[in-house]
């Protein structure tokens, strides 16, 4: 039985194959979350760069925030995410939670960037 390091990468890849299969030349909106923040970015593979980013240690959001590791955080990354992403051209995009569970942060995350305009 492998160790969680190679269980969460196998997850991981096997994820992004799927999303790569199904994207049809969309951007990933990719989260990645620690014990302390959340981020999120809108990244398109094809050119292999980052179109639109946020934290939890974006200078208005982290004075706005009581910790970086709550729902709470996650559904404010997610808006404004979402907000920069349509600022920069972007309607549509694929959601990419890497090795984690729908659930919880990644959750909040998605509808509140749902709900900002971000279709997915």
């Amino acid at each position: 039985m492998g160790t969680k390091k190679t269980i969460q990468e196998r997850r991981r890849e096997r994820l992004r194959y799927q999303l790569r299969q199904k994207s049809n030349g969309r951007p990933r909106l990719s989260v990645f979350r620690s014990g302390k923040h959340i981020y999120a970015q809108i990244i398109d593979d094809s050119a292999g760069r980052t179109l639109a980013a946020a934290s939890s240690l974006d200078q208005g959001l982290k004075a706005e925030l009581k910790t970086g590791a709550d729902k709470e955080a996650a559904a404010k990354v997610g808006k404004l995410v979402a907000e920069r992403a349509v600022a920069a051209g972007v309607s549509a995009v694929v959601f990419d939670r890497g090795s984690y569970m729908y659930h919880g942060r990644v959750r909040a995350l998605a509808e509140a960037a749902r709900e900002a305009g971000l279709a997915f």
